[in-house]
Parts: structure tokens; sequence; C-alpha cells
């Protein structure tokens, strides 16, 4: 199984400048691969591979408080 990669480049979705996204770190399962940035114009970024239900936690979890339990 490869690594996934540890920055991604995504188009901000407010201002539409490349926005860099780097992997964070999580404990060493293969449900979800998470990664945070921000933006220049304060927007933060987010993106998640891996299971669904991780995913969708990761990504609707507003304030940053997400974490994943096995």
């Amino acid at each position: 199984m490869s690594k996934p990669a540890r920055i991604l480049t995504f188009k901000c979705d407010k201002c539409t400048k490349p926005v860099k996204v780097y992997l964070q770190k999580v404990s060493a399962c293969s449900h979800i691969q998470p990664y945070l940035g921000l933006c220049a114009c304060g927007e933060p970024k987010r993106y998640a591979t891996g299971s669904k239900d991780a995913v969708d936690s990761f990504l609707h979890s507003a304030d940053g408080s997400w974490s994943h339990h096995h």
C-alpha cells in the first residue's frame, strides 16, 4: 500500500487562490487520512481520504475538534 501524499494543493473556495493542505498526524490506520490547510485569505480548507463515514465526520467538524477513534 502506498503512503498518502504529505502536501496537496487545492483552489480556495472563497478567493480561488492556491491553498496547500497538510497531512495531519493520526493513528496508524487506513480509515482516514485527514488534511488541513489555511489560505492566505484566512479561509480554512479541509480534505480527507478514507472511509466515507470518517471523511464525512471530519469534513463537517467546523470547529476543528474532530478526532478519530476506534
